[in-house]
Protein backbone atom coordinates (compact mmCIF):
# COMPACT_ATOMS: atom_id res chain seq x y z
CA UNK A 1 0.00 0.00 0.00
CA UNK A 2 2.96 2.38 1.05
CA UNK A 3 4.63 1.92 -2.72
CA UNK A 4 1.26 2.69 -4.61
CA UNK A 5 0.88 6.23 -2.56
CA UNK A 6 4.70 7.34 -3.05
CA UNK A 7 3.65 6.24 -6.72
CA UNK A 8 0.52 7.92 -7.03
CA UNK A 9 2.53 10.99 -5.28
CA UNK A 10 4.85 10.85 -7.53
CA UNK A 11 2.43 11.39 -10.88
CA UNK A 12 0.57 14.00 -9.07
CA UNK A 13 4.08 15.77 -9.02
CA UNK A 14 4.46 15.45 -12.75
CA UNK A 15 1.48 16.66 -12.86
CA UNK A 16 1.74 19.71 -11.26
CA UNK A 17 5.33 20.37 -12.53
CA UNK A 18 3.91 23.39 -14.52
CA UNK A 19 3.43 25.67 -11.57
CA UNK A 20 6.84 25.98 -10.86
CA UNK A 21 7.41 27.35 -13.93
CA UNK A 22 7.05 30.42 -13.24
CA UNK A 23 9.66 33.43 -11.97
CA UNK A 24 9.65 33.86 -8.28
CA UNK A 25 9.87 36.64 -6.01
CA UNK A 26 7.50 39.27 -7.96
CA UNK A 27 6.31 40.81 -4.53
CA UNK A 28 8.69 43.73 -5.05
CA UNK A 29 6.93 46.52 -6.10
CA UNK A 30 7.37 48.18 -9.14
CA UNK A 31 7.37 52.00 -9.82
CA UNK A 32 5.54 53.17 -12.87
CA UNK A 33 4.20 56.61 -14.25
CA UNK A 34 0.56 57.06 -13.87
CA UNK A 35 -1.88 54.51 -15.07
CA UNK A 36 -0.43 52.68 -18.33
CA UNK A 37 -3.17 52.82 -21.42
CA UNK A 38 -5.68 49.84 -20.68
CA UNK A 39 -4.51 48.79 -17.42
CA UNK A 40 -5.83 48.18 -14.01
CA UNK A 41 -4.97 47.67 -10.91
CA UNK A 42 -6.54 45.75 -7.87
CA UNK A 43 -6.01 46.67 -4.09
CA UNK A 44 -6.61 43.81 -1.86
CA UNK A 45 -6.16 43.84 2.16
CA UNK A 46 -3.95 40.22 2.87
CA UNK A 47 -4.35 38.45 5.79
CA UNK A 48 -1.84 35.69 6.77
CA UNK A 49 -0.53 33.12 9.53
CA UNK A 50 2.50 32.75 7.33
CA UNK A 51 5.77 33.62 8.70
CA UNK A 52 7.37 37.02 7.27
CA UNK A 53 10.63 36.61 5.04
CA UNK A 54 13.95 38.64 4.98
CA UNK A 55 13.55 38.61 1.15
CA UNK A 56 11.10 41.69 0.00
CA UNK A 57 10.50 40.01 -3.43
CA UNK A 58 9.25 37.57 -1.28
CA UNK A 59 7.59 39.07 1.89
CA UNK A 60 6.04 35.66 3.17
CA UNK A 61 7.42 32.01 3.63
CA UNK A 62 5.14 28.63 3.48
CA UNK A 63 6.71 28.20 7.61
CA UNK A 64 3.91 29.42 10.17
CA UNK A 65 3.82 32.56 12.30
CA UNK A 66 3.25 33.12 16.09
CA UNK A 67 1.04 36.13 15.13
CA UNK A 68 -0.98 37.03 11.74
CA UNK A 69 0.24 40.04 9.75
CA UNK A 70 -1.82 42.42 7.48
CA UNK A 71 -0.51 44.01 4.26
CA UNK A 72 -1.86 46.60 1.92
CA UNK A 73 -0.79 44.83 -1.61
CA UNK A 74 -1.57 46.76 -4.88
CA UNK A 75 -1.23 44.44 -8.44
CA UNK A 76 -1.63 46.06 -11.84
CA UNK A 77 -3.60 43.87 -14.30
CA UNK A 78 -2.52 44.10 -17.74
CA UNK A 79 -4.64 45.05 -20.84
CA UNK A 80 -7.21 42.40 -22.60
CA UNK A 81 -5.14 42.22 -25.68
CA UNK A 82 -2.23 41.54 -23.46
CA UNK A 83 -4.22 38.09 -21.52
CA UNK A 84 -7.03 35.68 -21.72
CA UNK A 85 -9.63 36.32 -19.10
CA UNK A 86 -8.63 33.31 -16.31
CA UNK A 87 -5.60 33.56 -16.43
CA UNK A 88 -2.74 35.10 -14.38
CA UNK A 89 0.23 36.45 -17.12
CA UNK A 90 3.20 35.40 -14.90
CA UNK A 91 6.23 37.42 -15.88
CA UNK A 92 9.14 35.94 -17.95
CA UNK A 93 11.53 37.82 -16.19
CA UNK A 94 11.60 41.09 -13.68
CA UNK A 95 11.14 43.45 -13.21
CA UNK A 96 7.71 43.14 -14.94
CA UNK A 97 6.31 45.22 -17.58
CA UNK A 98 2.71 46.03 -16.71
CA UNK A 99 1.47 46.20 -20.14
CA UNK A 100 2.14 42.38 -20.69
CA UNK A 101 2.49 41.39 -16.98
CA UNK A 102 0.71 40.89 -13.78
CA UNK A 103 3.32 43.37 -11.40
CA UNK A 104 3.03 44.25 -7.66
CA UNK A 105 2.81 47.64 -7.41
CA UNK A 106 2.26 48.69 -3.72
CA UNK A 107 3.05 46.87 -0.71
CA UNK A 108 2.65 48.46 2.72
CA UNK A 109 2.26 46.66 5.86
CA UNK A 110 -0.19 47.51 8.05
CA UNK A 111 0.80 47.75 11.95
CA UNK A 112 -2.83 48.19 13.90
CA UNK A 113 -6.35 47.41 13.54
CA UNK A 114 -6.66 51.30 13.12
CA UNK A 115 -4.55 50.96 9.64
CA UNK A 116 -6.71 48.13 8.70
CA UNK A 117 -9.96 50.03 9.41
CA UNK A 118 -8.96 52.87 7.78
CA UNK A 119 -8.49 50.77 4.42
CA UNK A 120 -11.83 49.17 4.72
CA UNK A 121 -13.02 52.30 4.92
CA UNK A 122 -11.16 53.52 1.69
CA UNK A 123 -12.63 50.72 -0.30
CA UNK A 124 -16.13 50.36 1.11
CA UNK A 125 -17.79 51.00 -2.19
CA UNK A 126 -20.98 49.03 -1.87
CA UNK A 127 -20.32 47.19 1.56
CA UNK A 128 -19.39 43.98 0.06
CA UNK A 129 -16.01 42.07 1.57
CA UNK A 130 -14.87 39.13 -0.30
CA UNK A 131 -12.87 36.59 1.76
CA UNK A 132 -10.49 34.52 -0.59
CA UNK A 133 -9.01 31.62 1.00
CA UNK A 134 -6.55 29.37 -1.69
CA UNK A 135 -5.71 25.82 -1.66
CA UNK A 136 -2.78 23.68 -1.32
CA UNK A 137 0.75 24.16 -3.15
CA UNK A 138 0.19 28.05 -3.20
CA UNK A 139 3.06 30.51 -2.36
CA UNK A 140 2.25 33.79 -0.99
CA UNK A 141 2.38 35.62 -4.24
CA UNK A 142 0.54 32.65 -6.07
CA UNK A 143 -2.62 33.09 -3.85
CA UNK A 144 -2.21 37.37 -4.28
CA UNK A 145 -1.96 36.86 -8.45
CA UNK A 146 -4.51 34.37 -8.47
CA UNK A 147 -6.42 36.62 -6.49
CA UNK A 148 -6.12 39.71 -8.16
CA UNK A 149 -7.24 37.54 -11.39
CA UNK A 150 -10.51 36.50 -9.68
CA UNK A 151 -11.17 40.30 -8.49
CA UNK A 152 -10.81 41.71 -11.94
CA UNK A 153 -12.05 39.02 -14.06
CA UNK A 154 -15.20 38.85 -11.77
CA UNK A 155 -16.11 42.70 -11.68
CA UNK A 156 -17.12 42.36 -8.22
CA UNK A 157 -17.73 45.46 -6.75
CA UNK A 158 -16.03 44.30 -3.56
CA UNK A 159 -13.66 44.82 -0.83
CA UNK A 160 -10.93 41.95 -1.56
CA UNK A 161 -9.71 40.25 1.29
CA UNK A 162 -6.84 37.53 0.81
CA UNK A 163 -6.50 35.04 3.63
CA UNK A 164 -3.33 33.08 2.54
CA UNK A 165 -2.31 30.51 5.05
CA UNK A 166 1.04 28.83 5.26
CA UNK A 167 1.74 26.36 2.57
CA UNK A 168 5.59 25.08 1.72
CA UNK A 169 4.10 25.45 -2.15
CA UNK A 170 5.73 21.83 -2.75
CA UNK A 171 3.35 19.10 -3.56
CA UNK A 172 5.52 16.43 -1.17
CA UNK A 173 3.93 18.20 1.90
CA UNK A 174 0.64 17.76 1.40
CA UNK A 175 0.61 16.53 5.17
CA UNK A 176 2.51 19.67 6.37
CA UNK A 177 -0.10 21.72 4.42
CA UNK A 178 -3.33 20.20 5.95
CA UNK A 179 -1.72 20.87 8.97
CA UNK A 180 -1.33 24.43 8.59
CA UNK A 181 -5.05 25.00 7.30
CA UNK A 182 -5.66 23.32 11.17
CA UNK A 183 -2.63 26.03 12.41
CA UNK A 184 -4.66 28.55 10.98
CA UNK A 185 -8.52 28.61 12.15
CA UNK A 186 -8.25 31.28 14.38
CA UNK A 187 -5.82 33.62 12.57
CA UNK A 188 -8.84 33.42 9.93
CA UNK A 189 -11.68 33.58 12.58
CA UNK A 190 -9.98 36.75 13.63
CA UNK A 191 -10.51 38.21 10.41
CA UNK A 192 -13.66 37.58 10.05
CA UNK A 193 -14.28 38.97 13.06
CA UNK A 194 -12.62 41.54 12.35
CA UNK A 195 -14.47 42.64 8.86
CA UNK A 196 -17.53 41.54 11.01
CA UNK A 197 -17.37 44.64 13.69
CA UNK A 198 -16.56 47.18 10.59
CA UNK A 199 -19.28 49.64 10.28
CA UNK A 200 -17.86 50.05 6.83
CA UNK A 201 -18.76 46.10 5.90
CA UNK A 202 -22.53 45.29 5.33
CA UNK A 203 -21.90 41.49 4.46
CA UNK A 204 -19.27 39.04 3.91
CA UNK A 205 -18.53 36.45 1.16
CA UNK A 206 -16.32 33.74 1.38
CA UNK A 207 -14.74 32.27 -1.69
CA UNK A 208 -12.63 29.24 -0.87
CA UNK A 209 -10.98 26.69 -3.18
CA UNK A 210 -9.64 23.05 -2.56
CA UNK A 211 -7.82 22.55 1.03
CA UNK A 212 -8.70 26.10 1.61
CA UNK A 213 -12.09 24.80 1.77
CA UNK A 214 -11.60 22.74 5.12
CA UNK A 215 -9.93 25.65 6.34
CA UNK A 216 -12.93 27.82 5.94
CA UNK A 217 -15.65 25.65 7.11
CA UNK A 218 -13.19 25.08 10.36
CA UNK A 219 -13.13 28.96 11.05
CA UNK A 220 -16.86 29.53 10.55
CA UNK A 221 -17.72 26.10 12.81
CA UNK A 222 -15.54 27.39 15.14
CA UNK A 223 -17.10 30.97 15.15
CA UNK A 224 -20.46 29.42 15.31
CA UNK A 225 -19.80 27.11 18.53
CA UNK A 226 -17.92 29.73 20.41
CA UNK A 227 -20.48 32.73 20.01
CA UNK A 228 -23.21 30.53 19.59
CA UNK A 229 -24.22 31.19 16.07
CA UNK A 230 -22.26 32.52 13.06
CA UNK A 231 -22.32 36.45 12.49
CA UNK A 232 -25.28 37.40 10.06
CA UNK A 233 -23.06 39.39 8.18
CA UNK A 234 -21.32 36.52 6.87
CA UNK A 235 -23.90 35.81 3.56
CA UNK A 236 -22.50 33.53 1.27
CA UNK A 237 -20.24 30.77 1.86
CA UNK A 238 -18.55 29.32 -1.74
CA UNK A 239 -16.97 26.05 -1.94
CA UNK A 240 -14.99 25.72 -5.30
CA UNK A 241 -13.48 22.12 -5.24
CA UNK A 242 -13.84 21.55 -1.77
CA UNK A 243 -10.99 18.54 -1.03
CA UNK A 244 -13.15 17.72 2.17
CA UNK A 245 -14.61 14.30 3.11
CA UNK A 246 -17.90 14.70 2.84
CA UNK A 247 -18.77 12.49 6.05
CA UNK A 248 -16.23 15.70 7.58
CA UNK A 249 -18.49 18.61 5.64
CA UNK A 250 -21.65 17.11 6.87
CA UNK A 251 -21.10 17.18 10.49
CA UNK A 252 -19.08 20.79 9.75
CA UNK A 253 -22.19 22.35 8.44
CA UNK A 254 -24.61 20.69 11.05
CA UNK A 255 -22.78 22.32 13.48
CA UNK A 256 -23.07 25.34 12.22
CA UNK A 257 -26.41 25.88 13.60
CA UNK A 258 -29.99 27.10 12.40
CA UNK A 259 -28.46 30.79 11.06
CA UNK A 260 -26.83 29.43 8.04
CA UNK A 261 -25.00 31.43 5.24
CA UNK A 262 -26.23 31.20 1.39
CA UNK A 263 -23.63 28.09 0.42
CA UNK A 264 -22.71 27.65 -3.05
CA UNK A 265 -20.33 24.59 -4.40
CA UNK A 266 -18.84 24.00 -7.64
CA UNK A 267 -18.10 20.59 -8.17
CA UNK A 268 -16.85 18.34 -11.19
CA UNK A 269 -16.65 14.75 -11.12
CA UNK A 270 -13.14 15.14 -13.24
CA UNK A 271 -11.21 16.67 -11.00
CA UNK A 272 -8.30 14.47 -10.60
CA UNK A 273 -6.14 16.26 -7.91
CA UNK A 274 -9.62 15.09 -5.69
CA UNK A 275 -9.33 11.98 -7.25
CA UNK A 276 -5.74 11.28 -5.77
CA UNK A 277 -6.95 12.97 -2.70
CA UNK A 278 -10.05 10.70 -2.25
CA UNK A 279 -7.34 8.01 -2.58
CA UNK A 280 -4.93 8.42 -0.08
CA UNK A 281 -7.50 9.74 2.14
CA UNK A 282 -9.61 6.20 3.17
CA UNK A 283 -11.29 6.39 -0.29
CA UNK A 284 -13.51 8.60 0.87
CA UNK A 285 -15.55 10.62 -1.70
CA UNK A 286 -14.41 14.18 -1.83
CA UNK A 287 -17.13 16.64 -1.42
CA UNK A 288 -16.47 18.40 -4.92
CA UNK A 289 -16.71 15.16 -6.72
CA UNK A 290 -20.23 14.68 -6.33
CA UNK A 291 -22.81 14.13 -8.78
CA UNK A 292 -25.63 16.34 -7.25
CA UNK A 293 -28.63 15.05 -9.61
CA UNK A 294 -28.09 11.67 -7.88
CA UNK A 295 -29.27 10.21 -4.79
CA UNK A 296 -29.08 10.53 -1.94
CA UNK A 297 -27.18 13.76 -2.75
CA UNK A 298 -30.20 15.27 -4.96
CA UNK A 299 -32.49 15.46 -2.37
CA UNK A 300 -30.45 16.00 0.92
CA UNK A 301 -28.95 19.15 -0.98
CA UNK A 302 -32.66 20.29 -1.62
CA UNK A 303 -33.45 19.68 1.70
CA UNK A 304 -30.62 21.60 3.30
CA UNK A 305 -31.16 24.51 0.80
CA UNK A 306 -27.33 24.26 -0.61
CA UNK A 307 -26.68 24.94 -4.31
CA UNK A 308 -24.49 22.55 -6.50
CA UNK A 309 -23.26 24.21 -9.67
CA UNK A 310 -21.57 20.82 -11.43
CA UNK A 311 -18.99 21.79 -13.86
CA UNK A 312 -17.99 18.28 -14.87
CA UNK A 313 -18.31 19.29 -18.55
CA UNK A 314 -16.75 22.82 -18.33
CA UNK A 315 -13.00 22.60 -21.06
CA UNK A 316 -10.43 23.77 -19.12
CA UNK A 317 -6.23 23.94 -19.76
CA UNK A 318 -6.17 22.48 -16.44
CA UNK A 319 -4.99 19.10 -16.55
CA UNK A 320 -5.65 17.94 -13.36
CA UNK A 321 -9.29 19.67 -13.82
CA UNK A 322 -8.89 21.57 -10.63
CA UNK A 323 -9.26 25.22 -11.10
CA UNK A 324 -12.15 25.57 -13.07
CA UNK A 325 -13.77 28.14 -11.20
CA UNK A 326 -11.54 30.94 -11.84
CA UNK A 327 -10.66 29.89 -15.09
CA UNK A 328 -13.78 29.60 -16.86
CA UNK A 329 -15.09 33.44 -18.02
CA UNK A 330 -18.79 32.83 -17.15
CA UNK A 331 -18.27 31.19 -14.19
CA UNK A 332 -16.06 34.12 -12.17
CA UNK A 333 -18.31 36.75 -13.67
CA UNK A 334 -21.20 34.59 -12.30
CA UNK A 335 -19.34 34.75 -8.67
CA UNK A 336 -18.69 38.62 -8.83
CA UNK A 337 -21.91 39.87 -10.25
CA UNK A 338 -24.41 37.59 -8.87
CA UNK A 339 -23.11 35.18 -5.63
CA UNK A 340 -21.92 38.10 -3.94
CA UNK A 341 -24.68 40.24 -3.96
CA UNK A 342 -26.43 37.29 -2.30
CA UNK A 343 -28.46 36.79 -5.44
CA UNK A 344 -29.76 32.98 -5.54
CA UNK A 345 -29.30 31.02 -8.60
CA UNK A 346 -31.51 29.88 -10.91
CA UNK A 347 -30.93 26.97 -14.27
CA UNK A 348 -31.71 30.21 -16.83
CA UNK A 349 -28.18 31.88 -14.38
CA UNK A 350 -26.60 29.26 -15.20
CA UNK A 351 -26.64 28.34 -18.24
CA UNK A 352 -24.01 30.73 -19.26
CA UNK A 353 -21.71 28.13 -21.37
CA UNK A 354 -21.89 24.49 -23.65
CA UNK A 355 -21.83 21.76 -21.43
CA UNK A 356 -22.50 23.23 -18.03
CA UNK A 357 -25.36 21.94 -15.53
CA UNK A 358 -26.77 22.93 -12.14
CA UNK A 359 -28.62 21.48 -9.37
CA UNK A 360 -30.57 24.03 -7.80
CA UNK A 361 -31.47 23.28 -4.65
CA UNK A 362 -34.01 25.78 -2.18
CA UNK A 363 -34.81 29.55 -2.75
CA UNK A 364 -33.87 32.82 -1.27
CA UNK A 365 -35.93 32.04 1.34
CA UNK A 366 -34.93 28.62 2.39
CA UNK A 367 -31.89 28.23 2.13
CA UNK A 368 -30.02 27.69 5.02
CA UNK A 369 -33.39 27.36 7.05
CA UNK A 370 -33.16 23.55 8.14
CA UNK A 371 -36.15 21.98 9.97
CA UNK A 372 -35.17 19.80 12.59
CA UNK A 373 -36.08 16.90 11.14
CA UNK A 374 -34.47 16.97 8.34
CA UNK A 375 -30.83 15.77 9.46
CA UNK A 376 -31.91 12.99 11.47
CA UNK A 377 -28.13 12.57 12.88
CA UNK A 378 -25.18 15.36 12.19
CA UNK A 379 -23.39 13.12 9.80
CA UNK A 380 -26.60 12.60 7.74
CA UNK A 381 -26.91 15.82 5.39
CA UNK A 382 -24.74 13.39 2.79
CA UNK A 383 -23.62 10.68 3.99
CA UNK A 384 -24.88 6.97 2.07
CA UNK A 385 -23.31 5.79 -0.77
CA UNK A 386 -20.00 7.45 -0.35
CA UNK A 387 -17.81 4.64 -0.53
CA UNK A 388 -16.90 2.62 -3.33
CA UNK A 389 -14.55 -0.63 -4.24
CA UNK A 390 -11.09 0.83 -4.13
CA UNK A 391 -9.68 1.65 -7.52
CA UNK A 392 -6.61 -0.04 -8.35
CA UNK A 393 -3.73 2.07 -8.42
CA UNK A 394 -2.24 1.39 -11.93
CA UNK A 395 -5.83 2.84 -12.91
CA UNK A 396 -5.22 6.14 -10.73
CA UNK A 397 -2.00 6.29 -12.75
CA UNK A 398 -3.73 6.10 -16.03
CA UNK A 399 -5.88 8.61 -15.37
CA UNK A 400 -2.87 11.31 -15.44
CA UNK A 401 -0.99 10.10 -18.28
CA UNK A 402 -3.49 10.42 -20.69
CA UNK A 403 -3.77 14.02 -19.91
CA UNK A 404 -0.63 16.28 -21.77
CA UNK A 405 -1.73 19.51 -21.54
CA UNK A 406 0.82 21.93 -18.38
CA UNK A 407 -0.97 23.17 -15.40
CA UNK A 408 -0.58 26.82 -14.83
Amino acid sequence: MLKWRLAIMIVLAAALSGCGGHVRGVMQPVTITGTPKGTAVVDMLVATSRRPSDDPAVLFTGERASQPSITDVAVSIPPDSARMVGTVQWPKKLPPDPQKDFAVVRVKPLSNITEGRAWLAQHAGGGHAMVFVHGFNNTYEDSVFRFAQIVHDSGADVMPVLFTWPSRARVFDYNYDKESTNYSRTSLEQTLNGLVQDGHVKDITILAHSMGTWLAMESIRQMAIRQGRLPSKIKNVILASPDIDVDVFARQWSELGDNRPNFTIFVSQDDRALALSRYISGDVLRLGQINPAEEPYRTKLEKAGITVVDLTQVKTEDALKHGKFAENPEIVQLIGRRLVTGQTLTDSDIGVGDGITALVAGTANNIGQVAAGTVATPVNLLSGNMRSKKRPPDEVDLMLEKEDSPID
